[in-house]
């Protein structure tokens, strides 16, 4: 079989950076994805459609091509206060590196990095940690095979089933406040409330922050 839109294909990958391999999956742990469901970026699918099992491609994605030109903008200092739970600040998730969930003004969850760490606030950058970077590819198709009707409606592990649960901030963010409470509505999938467990964490309940508007502002109860 050949990967072509709607089939799953498994394949073993290495990604270079920078002279660095900066991810790579693991032996006997292949990726899996639904061609053509844009899972993955577009260019890496298209490098791969029409391959069989066995086949390796060897592929280089510019920054346009991947997850887009840094974006300078996307780095929002948020005051130190936001992280607090309990009225005491989370110093522990406060470290350069730390990827810290938020809400943005849509209350979409997007993905800050701590950047940088000052006496009252914290430069979270919002760009994603390959923005700006040429990405280079070697594949291996594992495996390919049709997807069933079921993986084609909810995806292959629940991906497309509505989510409940998780973190919220009703209303979004308007004005330079949020329009509602940030908290948690219980665990949810991948989110966890006050660090319990591995995964994303909300930090607190109740009445929480905005910071910045448009693209870059996020809320953090």
């Amino acid at each position: 079989m050949k990967i072509t839109k709607n089939m799953v294909a498994a394949v073993s990958y290495e990604l270079e950076v920078e002279g660095n391999i900066a991810d790579k999956s693991q032996p006997g742990a292949p990726l899996e994805y639904i061609q053509g469901f844009g899972m993955l970026l577009p260019k890496f699918e298209e490098y791969l459609e029409g391959k069989e099992p066995g086949d390796e491609v060897k592929f280089t994605l510019s920054a346009g091509e991947g997850y887009g030109e840094y974006d300078p903008s996307y780095k929002i200092d948020i005051p130190k206060t936001a992280f607090s739970v309990g009225g005491e600040i989370r110093e522990d998730l406060l470290v350069v590196g730390n990827i810290i969930p938020m809400l943005n003004s849509q209350g979409q969850v997007v993905q800050g990095t701590v950047a940088e760490v000052g006496e009252n606030s914290v430069a979270m950058d919002f760009n994603h940690p390959m923005a700006g970077k040429t990405l280079n590819f070697s594949v291996k198709v594992e495996s390919v095979r049709a997807a069933t009707e079921k993986e084609l409606t909810e995806g292959l592990h629940g991906e497309f089933l509505p989510k409940e649960g998780g973190c919220h901030c009703n209303g979004g963010c308007k004005d330079g406040n949020c329009g509602g409470d940030c908290g948690c509505d219980g665990e949810g999938e991948g989110h966890h409330c006050h660090g319990e467990g591995e995964g994303h964490h909300c930090h607190g309940e109740g009445e929480g922050h905005c910071h910045g508007e448009g693209k870059g502002g996020c809320c953090c109860s």
